[in-house]
């Protein structure tokens, strides 16, 4: 399970930079890696990239913090899990520093990323969309990786030790949303709902702010402490709404196939006769559809149906390849246009540097200056640019040229996807339908005998 959370940094970046790099927590700086910076200059390279910012702001950079289940990940691994999270959140075009601490109880990654990315000097937009891009993109990660992960609910906000306390129903919170939720579907008002409470050995106390105490609890806890969905106005909106639920329109017939029910080993169906009759009608649509699905594509036998799944897959895989290809190449030349559009910003003081007759004296006028070009310079060497350069217009102009590119292979990738999903659910039906059958066919034979 890894939780994420990410804030801004406004000031003394340098000194979360140094936090995070702190060699006690880093194992001496071996889980510590960088993307367009070296992580022991980051601070200046990313001043020189927020120096051509396009839009104001207080913002130097954004600290992201992925932290892991105890015992769930090694070190290795968990830095890995996070040079993903932050290609995908910068997108090949923001510098990074990434490290991993292993000093406390559980793992957890910093990536700390600049405000402005060096494509365009845009700034990075943290709201909450891209919030819940990030968390959904970690939770697909340690998913991925064979780890568990948050189960999304009604509750926001929640610090981890009080999420870990609702799981195991510990948390005075917990069990009073539980006692709402199991109450709310009973009532018809928000004062039989207090009263029920009451019964239950809650003490109610009104004013401003509704609150509840349980026997045993120390204080009492307010309603709008619990979540927005936990507010006096909102359980009478919950309770109100149940009485017109019955009027509301019926659900549009998905045309998308799900899975078969197991009615036999569904825990739901077997203390619900209601359930495991819409259970029944469930599969019964399901199963027609599967069979139209198959009939549309002309697949006549299991045989052509895992030919035809496996052929899919591959042409998923390839696309996503090609994808991955086109991507690590889009950040080489981004990277690459940065270094040497600083490269060349910076080498006319380089070259000052070089005839100054008080070398140390120059150099502590003009000290980021020269650590700058010294990076680039460095960069561009183990990029094995060569002598000459290229053309940063001509770099620019195949940037283009690729991001298009990675559009048209994106959507070639999440069409093949979609139908990768699509055929394993026919399969999963058909071995459903299989399974079904079988067990029938046993039982007649049993009764014969």
């Amino acid at each position: 399970m890894a939780v994420t959370k990410i804030k801004p940094i406004k000031s003394t970046l340098s000194k979360a930079l140094d936090y995070i790099q702190n060699p006690a927590k880093t194992d001496e700086k071996i889980l510590v890696s960088s993307f367009g910076c070296s992580y022991e200059t980051a601070d200046i390279e990313f001043g020189f990239t927020l120096s051509q910012a396009m839009e104001k702001g207080n913002n130097l950079a954004h600290h992201l913090i992925q932290s892991f289940a105890p015992g769930e990940v090694d070190y290795e691994k968990a830095h890995e899990i996070g040079r993903q999270l932050a290609d995908a959140v910068t997108k090949g075009q923001h510098e990074y520093v990434l490290t991993t601490h292993i000093d406390k109880g559980h793992i957890h990654n910093h990536i700390i990323f600049c405000a402005v990315n060096f494509v365009n000097h845009r700034k990075y937009n943290s709201n909450k969309r891209t919030y819940y891009n990030i968390r959904n993109t970690s939770d697909r990660l340690c998913r991925e990786n064979g780890l568990s992960v948050v189960v999304p609910s009604e509750n926001k906000g929640k610090h981890y030790a009080e999420y870990q306390a609702d799981k195991a129903s510990k948390s005075w919170k917990g069990k009073l949303k539980i006692a709402f939720d199991t109450l709310i579907p009973q009532v018809s008002s928000f004062e039989e709902l207090l009263q029920r409470l009451q019964a239950a050995g809650y003490e109610i106390k009104r004013g401003k702010y509704t609150s509840c105490r349980a026997m045993g609890q120390e204080r009492f806890t307010r309603l709008k402490t619990l979540g927005a969905n936990y507010t006096e106005e909102t359980i009478t909106e919950r309770i109100n709404r149940k009485h017109i639920r019955a009027a509301k329109a019926p659900k549009i017939e998905q045309r998308s196939v799900s899975l078969i029910i197991d009615i036999e080993n569904s825990i739901k169906a077997q203390q619900s006769r209601g359930y495991e009759q819409w259970a029944k009608i469930h599969n019964l649509k399901q199963a027609a559809k599967t069979v139209n699905f198959l009939t549309e594509h002309k697949i006549e036998q299991y045989t052509d149906l895992v030919a035809r799944i496996d052929e899919i897959t591959a042409a998923s895989e390839q696309a996503s390849d090609a994808l991955k290809n086109v991507e690590k190449r889009l950040a080489y030349m981004a990277v690459t246009t940065k270094n040497i559009s600083t490269y060349q910003k910076t080498k006319p003081v380089y070259d000052a540097y070089k005839k100054a007759k008080n070398k140390e004296q120059f150099r502590a006028t003009h000290e980021s200056d020269l650590i700058l070009y010294e990076a680039a310079a460095k960069a561009l060497r183990t990029a094995n640019v060569g002598d000459k350069l290229p053309n940063i217009a001509t770099l620019q102009a195949e940037y283009v040229k690729l991001t298009e590119q990675k559009e048209a292979s994106y959507a070639d990738y999440r069409k093949l996807k979609k139908q990768v999903k699509e055929y394993d659910t026919m399969k999963r039906n058909i071995d459903s339908f299989l399974k079904i059958y079988r067990g029938q066919a046993r039982k007649k034979i049993t009764t014969r005998e």
